[in-house]
């Protein structure tokens, strides 16, 4: 019973979504705000920061932009941050167990990212 509550409570809060060995996002303020937007759809388990990639030597900043890549065949995708000459890849774990779940889920995402930054 109390490990149903605690999931529960893990789902309602998307902030206990991210994870992984670190959890530094590129782009500040606006970084996080697109992780957190991503992380409020109800089939993300959680978001995994990966490493992260400079493009030459320039002055910090510029425009942040997110796009959901492709899913795998598990239905788990990768959503990839540029800000600047930077970039991130951060894993989307989700509850779909298979490839067309997955595309679904690309798509909305894609959606959401398309309608909050417009």
């Amino acid at each position: 019973m109390k490990e149903d509550i605690r999931q529960c409570s893990t789902v309602a809060q998307p902030h206990n979504k991210i994870g992984g060995s670190h959890t530094t996002i590129i782009g500040g303020r606006h970084g996080k705000k697109l992780v957190r937007l991503i992380s409020l759809h109800t089939e993300v388990k959680k978001i995994v920061p990966s490493v992260i990639t400079v493009r030459g030597k320039s002055n910090p900043g510029g425009l942040i932009i997110g796009k959901v890549l492709r899913p795998d065949d598990r239905g788990n995708l990768r959503l990839l941050i540029s800000h600047g000459t930077s970039s991130q890849e951060l894993r989307i774990i989700t509850t779909v167990g298979d490839l067309q779940g997955g595309e679904r889920i690309m798509n909305e995402l894609n959606q959401m990212i398309e309608e909050h930054t417009n």
